[in-house]
């Protein structure tokens, strides 16, 4: 459960402006504060621009946590997983979103805007936020995927 802190960190390219206007009011109806790492119209402009500075606030934790939104969600969830310490699921259903959270302990949750219903998103920023990581066997999962942790391979 994400419970450390009330303020998340939010971002999206053009095609996930509106849904993410939405999801911010949601946000605060929930309790949460949000910091707006952009983008702030839907004049078309490059995910990296926004997700590297999301991703770094989650690493430094000036925010608890963070929602990414981009068209199909791959990209922004490609460019913040390249952050040492950063899990990026991408969240289309709520099962898959409360896996991320339990096995794989993910703290940023990527949404498709062109694929997820404005109810469903909402539905999935909720499932995010209330679910806990289960650790145990998945904890030595989860420190194996930095790069410098895993074993070489024949």
């Amino acid at each position: 459960m994400i419970t450390n802190d009330r303020y998340i960190g939010i971002a999206s390219d053009h095609a996930g402006f509106e849904l993410k206007e939405t999801l911010k009011k949601e946000l605060s109806v929930m309790g949460y504060q949000t910091k707006d790492f952009g983008t702030y119209s839907s004049e078309s402009m490059d995910y990296p621009d926004v997700a590297h500075p999301l991703a770094e606030a989650v690493v430094k934790g000036d925010v608890a946590a963070g929602i990414a939104i981009c068209g199909s969600g791959n990209g922004i969830s490609m460019t913040l997983n390249k952050h040492q310490g950063i899990r990026a699921a991408l969240c289309w259903t709520k099962e898959i979103t409360s896996l991320a959270r339990q096995h794989n302990n993910a703290n940023i949750c990527s949404l498709p805007a062109r694929f997820v219903s404005v109810e469903l998103a909402k539905e999935i920023v909720h499932t995010f936020l209330s679910t806990g990581f289960e650790g145990g066997r998945h904890l030595a999962r989860i420190n194996k995927i930095n790069c410098q942790d895993v074993a070489p391979h024949n």
